[in-house]
């Protein structure tokens, strides 16, 4: 079974995968750490993307990261053009993810823009995952030092929390550590069927 895992940013989608991932019947596939690791490996990315956003996007044939980002978050056209790039890849490698994993009750897709990217489609169940705005701009400060207006520039080019959990099977509500692991055994244990 394909479970989708998303939430906004900072709402902590990559604590609530590590806690699925402590049941050995569960693969986790983190769709932005693998869009990293493909915009460095991928040369069909990097082709498309140094004709979108220019040559100093790749130096030595390394990404250029906070060149890109600059570009990309303050212009929603240019991150729909870039995530019209790299998610078809992002997309193959996943299926091929699920193909090595069959041995698995669950495989959890944890992607942030699940909706956007129309990655919905390969799940069999969603999971939003859901924290106040306060929050999530708080950790994202934290983890990214970066500005709070530069966290809710991020925050405005995705979907909203309301449309995402409008289209989720279930809402992980990620206050308390303790009380986000009893919803993740809960929805695992339904999930597998061990009621």
């Amino acid at each position: 079974m394909v479970v989708g895992l998303t939430g906004g940013i900072g709402s902590g989608k990559s604590t609530v995968a590590k806690l699925f991932a402590a049941y050995k019947n569960t693969a986790i596939y983190t769709a932005d750490e693998e869009a990293k690791k493909l915009m460095n490996s991928s040369k069909i990315i990097a082709e498309k993307v140094i004709v979108e956003f220019g040559n100093e996007t790749y130096k030595n044939g390394e990404l250029q990261r906070d060149f890109l980002a600059k570009i990309v978050f303050q212009n929603p056209e240019k991150l729909a053009i870039l995530n019209s790039i790299v998610h078809p890849e992002v997309r193959n490698h996943f299926q091929n993810f699920i193909h090595t994993n069959q041995d698995k009750l669950l495989i959890i897709y944890e992607n942030a823009i699940l909706f956007e990217s129309k990655s919905n489609v390969l799940c069999d169940v969603i999971i939003t995952v859901f924290a106040s705005l306060s929050t999530r701009i708080e950790r994202v400060m934290e983890r990214d030092h970066c500005s709070k207006e530069a966290v809710l520039n991020r925050i405005q080019n995705q979907l909203s929390e309301e449309s995402k959990m409008i289209q989720s099977h279930y809402i992980i509500i990620n206050d308390t550590l303790e009380n986000t692991k009893n919803q993740v055994k809960y929805i695992h244990n339904i999930l597998t069927e061990k009621r």
